[in-house]
């Protein structure tokens, strides 16, 4: 485990250094798409199980037996003797940085095409001063006056590339409780 040193004011303080544990819904994938055929959750993901993880639950259908060995080979740190990728790893592999754009380091990098993706513009204005993908009334099936509100349209914005997703949220008549709705009317059904 890595330290880090802070001195202000004469002060100095050490701190440790740790990874983040997988959230809940990433080791519940984990463990989903890791299952043995006795329905046990495995404690490594193969190739397979990463491709089916990938075309099911990442919605990622160009992706092949072989894209998948190589992902689990270049991820795979921990076990050398393994055939497949620990929890840790997964859960590294899912914030590595060719997938994850908002994240994106500015070196060049090689996508799963082999095409070099490299951030290209100065990006040391304000943030302000930046154009943001972002979704305004993403969930709504329609125009803005007369259409239903659905969590479907949240969905495909996000996997055609929205950064940010607005949400109207309004409080209960108990203000107990949150609803996501248009106005005060258009409720999102669960």
């Amino acid at each position: 485990m890595e330290s880090l040193k802070y001195s202000m004011f004469g002060f100095s303080r050490k701190y440790k250094i740790r990874d983040a544990e997988p959230p809940a819904d990433v080791k519940e994938a984990f463990t989903k798409y890791s299952e043995s055929e006795s329905g046990n959750g495995s404690s490594q993901m193969s190739a397979d199980q990463l491709l089916r993880f990938l075309i099911e639950f990442q919605k990622e259908e160009g992706y092949t037996i072989s894209d998948a060995e190589q992902i689990v080979q270049r991820h795979r740190v921990t076990k050398p003797t393994g055939h497949g990728l620990c929890l840790e790893e997964f859960f590294h592999y899912l914030f590595f940085d060719d997938l994850n754009g908002p994240i994106k380091s500015q070196t060049s990098s090689t996508s799963k095409f082999g095409r070099t993706q490299m951030v290209h513009h100065d990006m040391t204005a304000p943030l302000q001063h930046y154009f943001i993908y972002t979704g305004h009334n993403s969930y709504l099936t329609g125009n803005q006056l007369s259409s239903d509100a659905s969590d479907l349209p949240i969905i495909k914005a996000l996997q055609n590339g929205v950064r940010v997703i607005e949400l109207d949220l309004w409080p209960n008549s108990e203000k107990d409780d949150i609803h996501v709705l248009h106005g005060r009317y258009g409720l999102i059904q669960d």
